[in-house]
């Protein structure tokens, strides 16, 4: 068969058109200098590793293993991974390849590539760009994670309307602990507070020991001062428990004294990656969009695999969602064939005013250049730029 006839890309992956790459670079670029001057220090990571260093994650995140292509390595015979997220790889430069004392600040973009699509209508190969906090477990470094990531979505033009929502593994983990509930009770509860199921988990809770705590967990999760009313004085005295709730309610604070007119938003049991973050979760969403503009959250402990235990909280996004919708159109100026002194010092005067400057070739005339939107020429000795 021609390759005319198998040109289809798989499902889920897709070409960028320079109308809309032009808008994914520039945001690249923006989103990359922002956290410079915020001191976190660009990294790249290689594409594909020995499934054992992608591992330090997929050990207690099964998701993110079954989203990992693997394939066998021609040259070793082991098994490769190719990342699906690149948190792995920056917590195995911060624990092994590059252990600076203290804390460190990374940031990253590059294309990783899933199994299977991770929401409605996304790409499999998304551009993921984040940063990551390694060495403080203060709620300091939470909130400062927090606010780089507004911060980043206001560079890229998200300053109105957006919603941040604040989590927190830790109460519904320690009053698990607390109760002494099994893995298979566990999962059910996890389950019935995902789907917002309070008719079931009224049922299901009044047979469990704090039964009542774990009803009030679901049926109060976005009022903390109700649902502190609504628990056990036994529940409220416990230390673990104690210092999430406090983590929580500092944080949303701490962010509003920030961004004033932010509305943020608190689910104490959205428990997404319940079983890879270790306390604060956080997203940011904007009208109309489903999936969030940015996610993340604390994950203390990541580089344990690699033999550097350290906390650790941070961020990531797609630069393709982010720019969805958007498009840019080059001016692109056309420019007559020849090499005289002022054509060619008309033409690099016009590229260096941030110009793309095309020059023609043996018989081309301004047909044969798709998109030109204006033209160099010669008026009264002087060449300058005109409109097409």
């Amino acid at each position: 068969m021609p390759i005319s006839e198998t040109w289809l890309l798989p499902d889920g992956v897709a070409d960028v058109l320079p109308e809309q790459a032009q808008v994914i670079e520039t945001l690249r670029r923006a989103a990359l200098d922002f956290l410079a001057s915020r001191g976190y220090q660009l990294v790249y990571t290689p594409f594909i590793e020995y499934i054992e260093s992608l591992s330090s994650l997929s050990e207690s995140n099964q998701d993110l293993d079954l989203a990992t292509f693997k394939v066998i390595d021609q040259l070793s015979g082991r098994l490769l991974g190719v990342r699906a997220d690149m948190t792995p790889q920056v917590a195995r430069i911060d624990a092994h390849v590059h252990p600076v004392a203290g804390v460190a600040r990374y940031c990253y973009a590059g294309t990783v590539l899933h199994t299977k699509p991770q929401g409605f209508n996304t790409t499999r190969a998304p551009l993921q760009l984040g940063a990551e906090l390694f060495g403080s477990d203060s709620i300091d470094a939470d909130v400062e994670m927090i606010d780089v990531m507004l911060n980043l979505l206001k560079t890229a033009g998200f300053a109105e309307g957006i919603h941040l929502d604040l989590g927190h593994v830790g109460l519904f983990r320690s009053l698990v602990k607390h109760a002494g509930l099994t893995k298979a009770v566990e999962r059910q509860l996890s389950d019935l507070y995902q789907r917002k199921a309070l008719p079931e988990l009224a049922e299901f809770t009044q047979e469990l020991k704090f039964g009542a705590d774990f009803y009030a967990l679901g049926r109060y999760a976005s009022d903390l001062a109700a649902l502190q009313a609504n628990l056990s004085a036994e529940i409220l005295a416990d230390d673990a428990f104690k210092q999430a709730f406090d983590a929580v309610k500092t944080t949303q604070s701490e962010i509003q004294a920030r961004w004033p007119d932010l509305h943020i938003g608190i689910d104490v049991v959205e428990l997404r990656s319940y079983h890879y973050h270790t306390g604060l979760m956080y997203a940011v969403y904007a009208p109309n969009r489903a999936a969030p503009l940015a996610q993340g959250g604390r994950y203390d402990g990541i580089g344990e695999h690699f033999g550097r235990a350290r906390p650790a909280t941070g961020f990531s996004c797609d630069l393709y969602a982010l720019s969805a919708g958007q498009f840019e159109t080059a001016t692109v100026v056309v420019a007559p064939k020849g090499t005289q002194a002022d054509l060619l010092a008309a033409i690099a005067d016009t590229r260096g005013q941030g110009f793309s400057v095309i020059q023609l070739l043996g018989d081309d005339d301004l047909n044969s250049v798709p998109g030109a939107t204006h033209q160099l020429v010669n008026a009264a000795g002087a060449w300058k730029v005109e409109q097409i």
